[in-house]
């Protein structure tokens, strides 16, 4: 890591700047540090972000192979024993099954995200048109949305694709979000804290959203005997959530993604509740962090225990 010098007319500009292999190619990120800097001002500065450059280069390289890197031969045939020893009763869905399951499904899925649509307010859209009082029109557009969003999974073909991805972000926010359908596009990042500053989660560079998905993409496409769906699911829609490659509108995304997974492979949908809400955030930062599957996959199971009382 090192410091750059500029010049523009009169000023000197500083950068930090860190140079590093990808791919083959010589990559290099900056920092603007600011002008005419003393040298006590560019120790003080370069000591604030060489740590947040490198955690950046990091989070560039990340999400490479999705599953080789996390998961070993003995890692999958424990998943595959959990998967096997759960009770799940596959069953196709009647009419009245998936409409039941499309209003709880989106109630869950937005209030998770901090919607207020109570389940009794998700069933009136859906089944009367009728908006509740004291709603954002927001609110009663992404629960149209998502109800919408199902009904596409269930007819489409397609497994994942960047088209697919695209098209359910768009579905979902069409009448919320003037970004539907979008990527982030340049000098957007995402970057998720907690209610004390502390970064949990920080989504991929924008400039590797395609090439990260693309890859995911092809892993998926080449791995599909090799796995079971619920395995290829829970990849799928976790790896996803690293990339964030929406502005907004990921988690949403991610779950109908892994509910279209599922259904390829004629398995039903899985629906995760509003109260698992924190374990489903765990379950993503056990991945993210540890390469660790199995969260993930215990919560998928335990939302087909609750799909068999319906």
């Amino acid at each position: 890591m090192h410091i750059e010098i500029r010049k523009r007319k009169e000023k000197k500009l500083y950068y930090l700047a860190h140079s590093f292999r990808d791919a083959g190619k010589v990559r290099k990120f900056r920092r603007y540090l600011g002008a005419d800097l003393t040298e006590k001002e560019i120790k003080e500065k370069r000591k604030k972000w060489e740590k947040p450059i490198l955690d950046q280069i990091t989070e560039y390289k990340k999400i490479n192979d999705p599953l080789h890197t996390v998961l070993s031969k003995k890692d999958s045939e424990t998943l595959n024993n959990l998967i096997n020893r759960t009770d799940i009763q596959i069953k196709h869905l009647s009419e009245e099954d998936w409409l039941h399951f499309t209003e709880l499904f989106t109630y869950d899925t937005n209030a998770i995200e901090g919607s207020t649509v109570t389940v009794s307010e998700v069933r009136n859209i859906i089944e009367t048109d009728k908006w509740p009082a004291g709603k954002s029109r927001e609110e009663i557009a992404e629960t149209y949305g998502v109800a919408e969003a199902i009904k596409y999974v269930r007819e489409s073909r397609d497994h994942i694709s960047l088209d697919l991805i695209k098209e359910l972000h768009k579905i979902v926010f069409k009448n919320s979000k003037p970004f539907a359908g979008e990527f982030r596009s340049k000098g957007i990042e995402v970057v998720i804290a907690d209610a004390y500053g502390n970064i949990i989660h920080r989504g991929a560079p924008q400039q590797k959203i395609i090439t990260l998905l693309t890859e995911l993409i092809i892993w998926y496409n080449e791995n599909q005997d090799r796995y079971h769906p619920i395995i290829l699911g829970a990849v799928a829609h976790n790896q996803f959530e690293n990339i964030h490659p929406f502005q907004d509108g990921n988690g949403r995304v991610g779950r109908l993604l892994l509910n279209n997974i599922l259904l390829k492979h004629n398995l039903p949908p899985v629906n995760i509740e509003l109260k698992n809400r924190d374990k489903y955030y765990g379950s993503l930062q056990a991945y993210e962090k540890e390469g660790n599957l199995r969260p993930t996959i215990e919560l998928i199971l335990k939302g087909y225990k609750k799909l068999k009382t319906m």
